[in-house]
């Protein structure tokens, strides 16, 4: 399994997310950053917990779910952000991010 660098993680779904966001981004960047921060956090510890044998697949997409549920509730407690505009710029978040967490845990979680 490859290591999951967090600050390359986070860098790389801010820059997918802003171009999603346009023009609320300037008013929520701040808090994209902090969620796409615990976002990252949650997928190293899934890689972590993966790699020691101690979380099945289901449970690593459940945890993962969760996770993203909080960072949408945080998201659209921002003015003006509706659920398509914050679901589009987690989608986004983490698309950008799929091949290297689904290649350092060894399965499609994203």
């Amino acid at each position: 399994m490859t290591d999951i660098d967090l600050s390359d993680l986070v860098a790389n779904m801010l820059s997918a997310a802003g171009d999603s966001l346009k023009d609320k981004w300037p008013e929520s960047k701040d808090y994209a950053e902090s969620e796409f921060k615990k976002i990252g956090e949650t997928i190293i510890f899934i890689s972590q917990e993966v790699l020691a044998g101690r979380m099945s697949e289901e449970k690593t997409k459940l945890h993962l779910e969760m996770q993203k549920n909080s960072s949408k509730m945080v998201l659209l407690t921002l003015e003006g952000l509706g659920l398509l505009a914050v679901e589009a710029a987690i989608n986004a978040a983490l698309k950008v991010v799929s091949d290297t967490v689904n290649s350092a845990i060894g399965f499609a979680l994203l």
